[in-house]
């Protein structure tokens, strides 16, 4: 069969596999070196050096990684903050101007919202729900437009589509961290997007175990935020890679099941008297529902949502779950909760929040591969103790 005719699931098995394989070695050794013999290379970026991303272990995640996203090219790096401010950096410069969804994860809102201006980098703010707004932030020196496809923490699905057909009519450059989605609900370049972002940390890895990123999209561009990053240094290491390429591997059998569980999680929430608010984008209820059914090809393993009542409830709550494991970060085969405003979002003020939508009382839940039925029995101890 064809490689182009290779379903999802064969490509995160095979895609990306060095032919022959090394030595006969079913998975990638581990290239404990930080240096290889010098053969001749033309160019300061083609030496095979470990910060430079061009090891064995680097060269057969790129290939997989692309292959995944149907793109030209990829590059893995040392987190997915990494990614975010390199590709950022690559393409904004002095005098620009940036186009950033009001919701996003802490860690970007706050380098888009209080570090850009540094550089010398104008930045405004948009509902990407909503085009109506877009033309009116549009500057002459606006060079890259900036969205998340399910936003961190309330999980709004942006309008997609018009975000790419905006970019394109003004010739802006296009980025899109895809964490929340994955590879396996949505691949951003195929849809027109100019670079998609990752924080591997989460679901392609899915164990917990890592911090990584990537940065996917055309070879040209890939070119570029290669070379921005072997100079800022946040290359990955070897073994990081290693585990990176175990993990993708299984990125479709625990999505897969993340989404179904989360699918029979949400109503249950929704439903539930002391909860007064919950954010998913698969409840019909949702504003985002509708954008989701057409751009995505599942609704994804994250949900957030209030109880109703104040924050030492919600911590009361949070702390008599016995499955959820109370730490940041997500996308693992363990369940995780958080309060947004204590981790993934405490660098942003409570005024820069309040735009964002994230409340003191906020839970996110990142559902993990356990039974569903056990996940909605603890909820629903937890609920009850909730004084």
């Amino acid at each position: 069969m064809a490689k182009e005719n290779q379903s999802f699931e064969t490509k995160l098995i095979h895609a990306g596999e060095p032919k022959p394989r090394i030595d006969g070695a079913i998975n990638v050794p581990i290239f404990q070196s930080s240096t290889y013999e010098y053969a001749g290379e033309g160019s300061y970026h083609d030496v095979r050096y470990l910060r430079l991303s061009n090891t064995p272990n680097h060269l057969a995640l790129h290939k997989k990684l692309a292959a995944l996203e149907g793109a030209e090219a990829a590059l893995v790096t040392s987190s997915g903050m990494s990614a975010i401010t390199t590709a950022l950096l690559t393409f904004l410069k002095v005098g620009d101007h940036l186009l950033a969804h009001n919701t996003l994860y802490g860690g970007t809102a706050d380098f888009v919202n209080n570090e850009l201006a540094g550089y010398g980098i104008e930045r405004d703010l948009i509902d990407a729900t909503n085009p109506s707004d877009w033309d009116s932030k549009l500057k002459p020196n606006t060079k890259v437009i900036y969205v998340e496809t399910i936003t961190n923490p309330i999980m709004d699905v942006p309008e997609l589509r018009k975000i790419v057909e905006f970019a394109k009519m003004h010739a802006l450059i296009s980025m899109i961290d895809n964490t929340f989605a994955s590879p396996v609900l949505y691949c951003p370049v195929v849809q027109g997007f100019d670079l998609s972002l990752h924080s591997c940390t989460k679901y392609i890895n899915g164990h917990s175990d890592i911090v990584a990123g990537a940065v996917i999209g055309s070879a040209a561009h890939l070119d570029l935020v290669t070379k921005n990053l072997n100079h800022l240094g946040g290359s990955l290491d070897s073994n990081a890679c290693f585990l990176l390429h175990r993990g993708v591997k299984t990125l479709a059998l625990r999505m897969n099941k993340q989404c179904e569980n989360a699918m029979l999680i949400a109503p249950f929430l929704e439903n539930h008297p002391q909860l007064k608010k919950v954010n998913y984008p698969g409840l019909e209820s949702n504003s985002s529902f509708e954008r989701a059914k057409e751009h995505l090809c599942g609704f994804g393993a994250m949900l957030s949502f209030e109880i109703d009542g104040d924050v030492d409830q919600a911590d009361q709550f949070i702390n008599h779950l016995q499955y959820a494991i109370k730490a940041p970060s997500l996308g693992g085969v363990e369940t995780l909760v958080t309060r947004p405003v204590t981790t993934s979002h405490a660098l942003m003020d409570k005024a820069e929040r309040k735009v964002a939508g994230i409340s003191d009382t906020l839970i996110r839940y990142s559902v993990g591969i356990e039974a569903a039925d056990d996940l909605i029995a603890d909820l629903q101890q937890a609920l009850e103790h909730i004084g």
